[in-house]
């Protein structure tokens, strides 16, 4: 059986995953590209007894590699050398994407133009003459309209004729000039006559010329030739014989001859229909880039996108929450007692195991919906408008404007905020945003403000409350402007970004992106995260039978307590709650109620029997429903993850061994230290490294306990304590 190895090319924004969804269907994988961050997409599926392998290249408007997409996709092209390529182009906008069609033809790869967005073309009433741009570029045009499938079986048809006839399907050799190809001729032949000619063998020839008389740096180092010091005499006497002609440097020269021609042949094959006024993307940004409206609207929008993640995925996550630790967990105890295991068995499995993976599908509503929803911003072309709203304000922590997304999202969830920065191009922009991520203050931390506030600051609980959300918006920003002098150094870079028109992705496509991306945050995530709960679970019980003064967790807590001394807080107890804070900040709360009261929260649960457990569990879901919407729908609040609210014996205890400094000085420790351990998976997920999570998880700490230092000592000092 025929095996032909595409490599689909195209802009950003111009459907290009749209219509890889559409081919490959369910066959598509994702992945990363090797040793760095970058989405990869890749699908094997068979077609009329012809296998395809599809190769999605990051989004690029050019093969020039100033960025790491360019230099991915360049490289893939070069080095793996596919024998196909489709080039995915917006209709809508053909001479600006046949920039890089002209780049791609250079390679002497065939091709197939996918003019996708066929049906906004035909709606505008515009006319692309295709038998007349196939003849001007050698290539074979598809229109497709990927969100609908069609075009997609005329696709597929034209690449199993291209795959019988590989060898007579080469694109057409442009002609850029004639001293741009006497000058290419020139830099062959003497390659062809030097030490060096093995290299015409593994980079396309005429490419290859091209690269060498820009003096591309990059190939240069890759063959060795910056080393030949005779052969870059040869380049700099052509250059000059050029230059005696054209007083142009050469790389932008020949950038103007493309985008010259990508003119020329767009004015050939493209005949418009005069429009009267602004089209309804114009319309449309003309109100929501005001300078006066942009921000606001913008702010709202966020609100929006906050509130319904928050409101509709709460009432799951908690319906999860106590599914888990509810009917699950009586069930396994149940039918492992009726095997006679032994205790620690049933606690490992009960604890450790369907503790840890009910802490990853716990946050499966709330990534799920935030990540749909930011698939249809980005789909829909606001993404772009936001980033250019908030980009002068993020500029002066040294970020992209689509960093303040993710930050937003932050104070709902850390978890999804670090899949949120796979919005972001720029690969420093999006580790910078992830670490400082943690900074801001998520909906898991809010009980622990709510007890602490309740026992020492209840006359001015608002105030507290507020000061601690703004220490957090600061303090990320110090974080921020920290990590650009010392570990990602360098200016952010210049913000240049399309603005897309306005459009409305199908649900189809958004839910197929979004479970893609959900499937492999659970996959991931899931697996770190059952380890850790394993090795917690072994800290908190052994050695068996032992007082939980006297366990490994207790004993860890005893020797790491006087760090915490000079904050106020340095007993073993308040050290074990801030340990199980970094698996997740709820537990601290939760911790300190089991280590300071003698009674467990959790023994009315195990008078319930299991079929009336169930029952509740499947009462419990239709009302998580009903609320869900009730959230949306009905009122305008901000709906947190929250626990129990904690007994008066649990305040009573507190006030015993805290004051308000030590408390205050506590809920900024808490604000800031360590991230939680599935925001650091999130983060190697992502990032593929756990040097994020380290930067992130000792620059919050050194934060948080400089921070509560200087609250403490400060306090003492002027008799607050």
């Amino acid at each position: 059986m025929k095996r032909i190895r595409i490599a689909v090319a195209g802009n950003p924004n111009v459907g290009k995953s749209t219509l890889i969804n559409a081919i490959a269907g369910t066959s598509l994988h994702i992945g990363n590209w090797p040793g760095v961050t970058v989405e990869k997409k890749t699908a094997t599926f068979n077609y009329n007894d012809l296998i395809i392998d599809l190769t999605d290249l990051p989004g690029t408007y050019s093969l020039s590699p100033y960025s790491l997409e360019e230099k991915i996709a360049r490289d893939f092209l070069i080095k793996e050398k596919p024998d196909l390529i489709i080039h995915v182009i917006d209709a809508t906008n053909l001479e600006r994407n046949l920039y890089l069609t002209l780049q791609l033809l250079e390679l002497g790869i065939p091709t197939i133009l996918a003019l996708n967005m066929w049906d906004e073309v035909e709606k505008r009433g515009d006319k692309i003459l295709l038998e007349l741009l196939e003849k001007a570029l050698g290539v074979k045009v598809v229109p497709t309209v990927a969100t609908k499938k069609k075009g997609v079986k005329e696709l597929l048809h034209t690449i199993k004729e291209y795959a019988e006839n590989l060898d007579i399907k080469k694109p057409k050799e442009l002609f850029y000039g004639a001293e741009i190809e006497k000058a290419i001729r020139k830099i062959l032949d003497y390659l062809k006559n030097s030490t060096s000619k093995e290299i015409l063998e593994k980079y396309p020839t005429r490419w290859l010329g091209l690269k060498l008389l820009e003096e591309d740096f990059y190939i240069l180092k890759e063959t060795g030739l910056i080393e030949k010091k005779e052969f870059l005499k040869k380049i700099e006497e052509v250059k000059k014989n050029f230059l005696k002609e054209y007083s142009e440097d050469i790389e932008k020269y020949l950038a103007d001859i493309r985008y010259g021609l990508a003119h020329g042949i767009t004015k050939q094959v493209l005949i418009r229909v005069p429009r009267a006024g602004a089209d309804l993307t114009e319309k449309i940004d003309k109100i929501v880039l005001n300078q006066f409206f942009g921000l606001p609207i913008f702010i709202l929008m966020m609100w929006f996108v906050f509130k319904i993640t928050f409101d509709f995925s709460t009432p799951y996550c908690e319906w999860l929450d106590n599914f888990f630790s509810g009917p699950l967990t009586q069930l396994t105890i149940f039918i492992l007692k009726k095997f006679h295991s032994p205790q620690w068995l049933i606690s490992l499995i009960t604890q450790g195991i369907i503790g840890g993976v009910g802490a990853v599908v716990t946050f499966t509503p709330l990534v799920g919906v935030t990540l749909f929803l930011l698939t249809f911003l980005e789909g829909s072309g606001y993404m772009a408008r936001a980033a250019f709203i908030m980009d002068k304000i993020m500029h002066l922590v040294g970020l992209h404007g689509k960093s303040f997304i993710p930050l937003v999202l932050g104070f709902g969830c850390n978890v999804p905020s670090i899949y949120a920065t796979r919005i972001l191009e720029n690969e420093t922009d999006r580790k910078v945003t992830a670490i400082i991520t943690p900074c801001i203050s998520c909906s898991a931390r809010l009980p622990v403000y709510l007890v602490f506030i309740g026992a020492f600051f209840s006359l001015h609980s608002a105030t507290v409350l507020l000061s601690i959300y703004l220490l957090s918006v600061f303090m990320a920003c110090v974080f921020g402007i920290v990590l650009r002098k010392i570990f990602y150094k360098g200016e952010p870079p210049v913000f240049i970004m399309e603005l897309p028109p306005y459009r409305l992705p199908t649900f189809r496509d958004l839910m197929f992106h979004t479970w893609i991306k959900l499937k492999h945050f659970l996959i991931k995530a899931g697996t770190f995260i059952l380890a850790m709960s394993i090795i917690i679970w072994f800290l908190l019980n052994f050695p068996q039978g032992a007082k939980l003064e006297e366990t490994y967790m207790g004993k860890i807590s005893k020797i790491i307590s006087p760090v915490f001394k000079p904050l106020g807080f340095g007993n073993w107890q308040t050290a074990s709650a801030l340990i199980t804070g970094i698996i997740a900040k709820e537990l601290i709360v939760d911790t300190m109620a089991q280590i300071y009261l003698s009674e467990s929260k959790n023994l009315d649960k195990e008078k319930i029997s299991l079929s009336e457990s169930f029952k509740d569990s499947i009462i419990s879901l239709f009302n998580a429903i009903k609320i869900s919407i009730t959230n949306v729908i009905a009122h305008f609040g901000i709906t947190f993850i929250e626990s129990e609210k904690p007994d008066s014996s649990l305040i009573n205890t507190l006030q015993k061994n805290f004051n308000p400094l030590v408390a205050y000085a506590f809920m900024v420790f808490v604000l800031l230290y360590w991230p939680c351990f599935v925001t650091g998976i999130a983060m190697k997920v992502e990032f593929g490294s756990w040097k994020p999570y380290l930067i992130s998880a000792c620059g919050s700490f050194t934060l948080a306990w400089l921070s509560a230092f200087l609250i403490y000592q400060i306090g003492k000092f002027l008799g607050l304590g």
